[in-house]
C-alpha cells in the first residue's frame, strides 16, 4: 500500500448547466482531521455531504477547502416587485403632503428608487442538479489532492527508510563495540593494579579483579537497549512497507526509539561508543520529525 504525506494540494473545475464549480484543496499535518470549508452562500447545504465526501480520501491532516461557484444562466436572478412597501412609501409620501399643505407630487419613476422596492433575488435552482456538478468537483480535487499525497509520502518513505539504515549502522557498532570496552576496562585495571602494588611485592586479587569487572560491565550493558532497538527498527521498516495511514504508529514506535537511545548515551563509557549514541539519537530526532508528516 501506498504512504500518504499529511502536506497537499489539489484542485478540481467542472462546468456544467452553465454553471462552473472551482474546488481547491490543500493540507497540513494534524493530529486528527480537521476541515475548513469556506463556499458560497448557494452551496452551505452541502457542506455536510461535502465532508462525508472527504472523509472517502483523507484520515488525517488539517485541512482548508475553498469552493467558488460562476453562475452564467441569465435566469440566474430575478427582479422582485415589494407592492407592500410601495404602498406604504405611498402612504407617508400622502400623510407628509398633508401636514405641510403641498402637493403629493411623487412621480413613478422616483417611487420605484426608493430601498428595497424592487430587489435582485438568486433563482431557486434544482438541489440535486448543484450537487451533482459540485460532487464532480470535489472528488476531482479530492483525486489530485491524494495523488499529490501519495507523491510527497513516497519520497518521505524512501528518506526514512535510509535514515533507518544508518540508525541500523550505528546500533551494530555500539553492540560489537561494548564488550570490547570490558576488555579494555579489566586491562586498565590489571595494569594499574599491578603497578600499585609492584612497590610492594603483593600478587593482585584475581576474585576483586574479576568483581570491579562484573560491576562495570553490568554498569555500561546495553544488550536489552540493543534487542529493542533492533526491533523497533524492524518494526518501523514493516510498518513503512506495508503502508496506510501508519503515522500514529510510527510516531509511537519513534518515541520508543528516543527512548532506548537515550538510555543507551547514559551508559556509555567510552568516547567512540558516546559519538555514535549522540549520532544514534540525532538520526532518530529526524525520523521524528519526518514521521510527523505522515497520514
Amino acid at each position: 500500500m501506498t504512504i500518504k504525506s499529511m502536506t497537499g494540494f489539489g484542485r478540481g473545475e467542472v462546468t456544467e448547466n452553465n454553471r462552473k464549480y472551482t474546488v481547491e484543496i490543500k493540507a497540513v499535518n494534524h493530529r486528527y482531521l480537521e476541515a475548513s470549508i469556506k463556499l458560497p452562500k448557494k452551496l452551505t447545504a452541502f457542506e455536510a455531504d461535502i465532508r462525508n465526501v472527504m472523509k472517502e480520501y483523507m484520515e488525517r491532516g488539517k485541512v482548508d477547502v475553498f469552493i467558488s461557484l460562476e453562475d452564467y444562466n441569465e435566469a440566474a436572478e430575478t427582479v422582485k416587485y415589494n407592492s407592500a412597501l410601495a404602498h406604504e412609501y405611498m402612504k407617508y409620501m400622502q400623510e407628509m403632503a398633508d401636514d405641510f399643505g403641498l402637493p403629493n407630487d411623487t412621480r413613478l419613476s422616483v417611487l420605484a428608487r426608493f430601498p428595497d422596492v424592487f430587489t435582485m433575488e438568486d433563482v431557486e435552482a434544482d438541489e440535486d442538479e448543484l450537487w451533482m456538478s459540485l460532487e464532480k468537483a470535489v472528488r476531482l480535487a479530492c483525486g489530485k489532492f491524494v495523488s499529490a499525497r501519495e507523491k510527497e509520502g513516497e519520497n518521505l518513505r524512501n528518506d526514512l527508510l535510509n535514515k533507518l539504515s544508518d540508525m541500523a549502522g550505528y546500533v551494530d557498532f555500539i553492540e560489537s563495540h561494548s564488550p570490547e570496552i570490558v576488555t579494555e576496562y579489566r586491562k586498565k585495571l590489571e595494569d594499574k593494579l599491578r603497578d600499585m602494588l609492584a612497590t610492594l611485592d603483593v600478587k593482585a586479587d584475581e576474585a576483586r579483579i574479576v568483581t570491579e569487572v562484573t560491576i562495570y560491565a553490568d554498569k555500561i550493558c546495553v544488550d536489552e537497549e540493543i534487542v529493542r532497538l533492533k526491533s523497533h527498527v524492524k518494526a518501523m521498516q514493516d510498518a513503512l512497507r506495508e503502508g496506510g495511514a501508519c503515522g500514529r504508529k510510527l510516531d509511537f514506535i519513534a518515541q520508543e526509539m528516543n527512548r532506548e537511545a537515550n538510555t543507551t548515551l547514559s551508559k556509555s563509557g567510552d568516547l567512540a561508543l558516546t559519538d555514535k549514541a549522540i549520532e544514534l539519537k540525532t538520526v532518530i530526532e529526524k525520523i521524528r520529525e519526518q514521521v510527523q508528516n505522515i497520514e
